[in-house]
């Protein structure tokens, strides 16, 4: 018998959500201007990327 746990937190619903956040935000921006982008967002995140 398969019984389904009511769920509090959907991380596969929150990680869409973000991802087309992301996605209206980046649409028609160059590939320079992407860079800018992610750039931006990881200074303010504070988090280091992995491998630098």
């Amino acid at each position: 018998m398969n019984k389904k746990k009511e769920k509090s937190f959907d991380a596969v619903k929150m990680m869409r959500e973000i991802r087309d956040k992301i996605s209206q935000e980046t649409i028609n921006m160059t590939y320079e201007e992407l860079k800018a982008y992610i750039e931006t967002r990881i200074k303010q995140s504070g988090l280091k990327p992995i491998g630098l």
